[in-house]
């Protein structure tokens, strides 16, 4: 029985999410298995590797989105899960957000970026 959960997001863009996992320190792979329990596997098209024996990996939807594939009772083993989730889905839209903003047409423009 497989351990592994699949979680729709919003992400679009397999760049800007391999930059924002890097920017985290994580180790990031493409096309490359994702760990889970008792040595299964399941093959994603991004993966950051995690400290310990599982990693958390997205693959991509027919409609270009990704969905987010792990084990995560075995991330939160050493892992706050959602904090860690939390973290990479903002450093996607602070990453996604900066990256929009340059493109033609908006030069000169003003942002101003809230984080909350």
């Amino acid at each position: 029985m497989s351990h592994f959960s699949t979680l729709r997001t919003k992400i679009t863009d397999s760049t800007i999410l391999q930059t924002s996992l890097r920017d985290l320190g994580m180790v990031v792979k493409t096309d490359a298995d994702v760990r889970g329990y008792n040595g299964q596997r399941l093959r994603a098209d991004v993966v950051a590797v995690l400290d310990g024996d599982y990693d958390l990996g997205w693959s991509r939807n027919t409609d270009g989105s990704f969905d987010l594939i792990a084990d995560l009772w075995g991330v939160a083993k050493k892992h706050n899960q959602t904090d860690l989730i939390n973290t990479i889905n903002q450093k996607y839209a602070v990453n996604k957000t900066l990256n929009d903003v340059k493109r033609p047409g908006l030069q000169g423009a003003n942002v101003k970026l809230l984080l909350q």
